[in-house]
């Protein structure tokens, strides 16, 4: 049951990803507000750019979703390992650009660390 756990996280991470990635390819100006940093600016060129989000968010929700369902845990932790690297840039992005402390830290830091913690959990099963 514990070893059930950290991949149970891992989908709810992937999966919550995924949404959000829709959310940013559907009505990217909407969401874009959340992310901690000033709305831009309401154009074509500027949605074309938060869509690219909305692509990356879902590629990398997909990512962890195939290494659970091909290779299993092990590989599916280490994705998590490494694609931490997007929320804690995005966070250092946003503490750097004078954006939202309390989105920064919340929102990404928050997502940055328990995306480390299930990704040792299912590296390293207790």
């Amino acid at each position: 049951m514990l070893n059930a756990i950290p991949l149970i996280l891992a989908a709810f991470l992937a999966v919550g990803i995924i949404v959000i990635g829709c959310f940013y390819l559907v009505s990217p100006e909407r969401i874009s507000g959340s992310f901690g940093l000033k709305p831009p600016a309401s154009d074509a060129d500027t949605r074309a750019w938060l869509r690219l989000k909305g692509i990356r968010d879902v590629a990398c929700g997909l990512v962890v979703l195939t290494m659970m369902l091909t290779a299993g845990g092990r590989s599916a932790g280490i994705a998590l390992l490494v694609e931490a690297i997007i929320p804690l840039g995005d966070m250092s992005i946003i503490l750097g650009s004078g954006g939202s402390k309390s989105r920064a830290l919340s929102i990404h830091g928050v997502t940055c660390a328990v995306m480390l913690v299930v990704g040792l959990l299912l590296i390293y099963p207790i």
